[in-house]
């Protein structure tokens, strides 16, 4: 799985890394019991901080999707794919909210968004 990075995002370094663990997970790129890479490893390949990469693996440990093994590092749990797809519609619908309000503060018109949304695609 490769991770990708953007320093000019809008989200902090450890929420890309969390949203893209999460994408992998759900699309199952990362499957049930998979070995993740260790938190330096991780660290050392992204160049970020170790302690990026250790609040990354934190938050996706407090949302129970990934668990630590003493002495042998993270593995991806089971989980319920609906719940977690639910948070990640959530998650979207924010972010798509911003980018709108931001379209509407520009001054585009709903059929000028819908126009650049279409061209996009």
């Amino acid at each position: 799985m490769k991770i990708v990075i953007k320093t000019q995002g809008t989200l902090a370094i450890y929420e890309q890394i969390v949203n893209q663990l999460k994408n992998a997970i759900v699309t199952g790129e990362l499957k049930t019991g998979e070995a993740l890479p260790s938190i330096r490893m991780l660290a050392n390949d992204l160049q970020v901080s170790v302690i990026t990469t250790k609040r990354a693996y934190e938050e996706l440990e407090k949302e129970g999707l990934i668990r630590s093994v003493a002495g042998k590092g993270f593995y991806v749990c089971e989980y319920n794919q609906d719940y977690l797809k639910e948070k990640q519609l959530m998650m979207l619908e924010k972010r798509l909210s911003e980018v709108l309000n931001e379209c509407r503060a520009a001054g585009l018109s709903n059929e000028e968004i819908v126009e650049m949304v279409e061209t996009l695609l």
